[in-house]
């Protein structure tokens, strides 16, 4: 038997959970529970390779694949489909087709993985459902699911994750066996970043702007006039030199992330002013920020409460566009 691996950064809770697993302890449904980019559908993956993996041979727990098998073969070939793994991003439907179309379909509904959950597994062992980023368009969607959770066929798993458990239908929510998945460290993002072949700088500053996911690690790593990021600090110093930007980054979609880039800016603009060697996080934009001088305590403070109470904004039915706009006329002061 060939050495087992199992290749995930972080997720020290669930992984000493799944080790401490035999096969006949699994449950069949997880959620798997935590920020974005923080490693829940790569940590999925990898239990799914494990659970499949014909190379094991009588390898105590259920973590750990060889890699070499034709199972893993199918993981690791780009495009290929495994027929008793099946991963699904975002939103589910309630469809209306009568005749399931096999496990690889990529247009589901909830009732579709229903009717395809209660096939036979192709290999004769296991099957996984991984349900990644779930969201369910209608209320109908999730009930179409309880008819799974609530009379599991044998040898299939479903693994949900989400960054919002608190949108699960307590139905639903409560037949799952919940994991919670923390932030990175930095370290681990840097280490995530030079295994996709990024230098050592990209790294560094990826990581230093990364809070915790390697999603956002690789959106501040964009082309500038592809960056959120680099579109609100564009906005953020055109701003304090009096300058009204010609065009908002604010939007539904953005303003959570670009409130918290200003922020960071913000907390930079402190460090820079100050003597006692914290380090900068927007690496990025330190001249710009040592050029803008010291900012006085009491500003300081003003500003962090302005962008509070912007994020505070930002949860209710208040426009973007107004959130931003409220920002703008801080920094402007």
């Amino acid at each position: 038997m060939s050495s087992l691996h199992f290749d995930v950064v972080g997720a020290e809770g669930p992984r000493r959970y799944f080790e401490t697993l035999a096969p006949a302890q699994l449950a069949h449904a997880y959620l798997f529970a935590g920020p974005p980019g923080v490693g829940k559908k790569t940590f999925a993956r990898r239990l799914a390779q494990s659970l499949l993996c014909t190379g094991r041979g009588d390898a105590p727990g259920i973590l750990g694949y060889d890699g070499t098998c034709a199972s893993c073969a199918l993981f690791a070939r780009e495009g290929a489909r495994h027929p008793d793994f099946l991963e699904h991003d975002g939103i589910l439907k309630i469809g209306d087709r009568e005749v399931a179309s096999g496990f690889a379909d990529d247009e589901l509904s909830a009732r579709d993985l229903v009717r395809q959950l209660s096939m036979q597994s192709y290999s004769g062992g296991m099957r996984v459902l991984l349900l990644g980023d779930v969201d369910f368009a209608t209320q109908h969607a999730p009930n179409a699911l309880l008819k799974f959770l609530e009379e599991p066929p044998r040898g299939v798993i479903m693994i949900l994750t989400t960054a919002t458990p608190g949108r699960l239908l307590a139905t639903v929510r409560s037949r799952l066996v919940e994991m919670r998945f923390p932030l990175l460290s930095r370290g681990e993002v840097q280490g995530i970043l030079a295994k996709l072949h990024y230098g050592r700088a990209e790294a560094e500053l990826g990581a230093s702007l990364a809070r915790g996911s390697v999603t956002r690690a690789l959106a501040a790593l964009e082309p500038d006039e592809e960056s959120l990021r680099a579109q609100v600090a564009r906005w953020f110093f055109e701003s304090l030199e009096g300058k009204s930007p010609p065009e908002s980054w604010a939007t539904r979609e953005t303003l959570d992330e670009g409130l918290e880039t200003i922020k960071t800016l913000l907390r930079d603009w402190i460090v820079a002013g100050g003597s006692d060697g914290i380090a900068l996080v927007s690496l990025d934009y330190e001249d710009r920020l040592r050029a803008l001088g010291p900012l006085a305590p009491s500003e300081a403070v003003e500003l962090l409460q302005s962008v509070d109470e912007a994020q505070r904004l930002a949860r209710t039915n208040v426009s973007p566009a107004m959130v931003g706009e409220i920002v703008r006329m801080a920094l402007t002061r």
